[in-house]
């Protein structure tokens, strides 16, 4: 009975190392794409492009599957859309790089004047951390938007880089910081029921 209260206890602590060891790649990943953003950008762009085709393909695969239905016509539609963005992904990474990085700009920039201007309307509670994030918002739109489009091909991949970055951290924090169970319920011994005393 003991050995399997501590066989049960376990556990959790071996699913938290686990989910720890899974955010070791995902940083060692972010660190990687950090130190060549623009191979980061140019295979992010060339692997979201082969995507596109590897959809398009299977969806006019399966709209002629279905032909004779009213799913045909609308599938080859999404389905040539995607064979053509995957195509023009293929032959030009650099213009679809630049278009998200120029997205990218204006999302920050719209972000921050969103937020600088609730945090002066409102006056909350966390007016000082609005407006702080407001103002990083629109310095990293202005920096974004500063380098572009010579910058765009670092931008892309700096941004997934620094997203896997994150997201590692996260898991390994979670796995390898969090609390850890040893026994279940506190000040309960192995091997006695809930109800028994020490003296039992």
């Amino acid at each position: 009975m003991a050995a399997a209260a501590r066989g049960a206890g376990a556990g959790p602590g071996r699913g938290a190392g686990r989910l720890g060891m899974l955010g070791v790649p995902l940083l060692a990943a972010g660190l990687a794409g950090l130190g060549c953003a623009a191979f980061s950008t140019l295979t992010s762009m060339l692997l979201f492009g082969w995507l596109l085709l590897a959809g398009g393909l299977a969806g006019l695969l399966h709209s002629v599957q279905a032909r004779g239905t009213g799913f045909f016509w609308p599938g080859v539609t999404v389905a040539a859309l995607n064979l053509a963005a995957g195509v023009v992904l293929l032959r030009d990474p650099d213009a679809p790089a630049r278009a998200l990085t120029l997205f990218a700009a204006l999302l920050f920039l719209s972000a921050g004047l969103y937020r600088l201007v609730g945090a002066l309307v409102v006056r909350g509670p966390l007016y000082g951390v609005t407006l702080v994030l407001g103002a990083l918002d629109l310095l990293l739109g202005v920096l974004v938007l500063g380098t572009w489009p010579s910058g765009s091909r670092y931008a892309v991949g700096t941004f997934l880089s620094l997203a896997l970055l994150l997201d590692g951290l996260a898991l390994i924090t979670s796995g390898f910081g969090g609390p850890r169970t040893t026994g279940g319920v506190p000040g309960h011994l192995p091997g006695r029921g809930p109800g028994d005393s020490p003296g039992d």
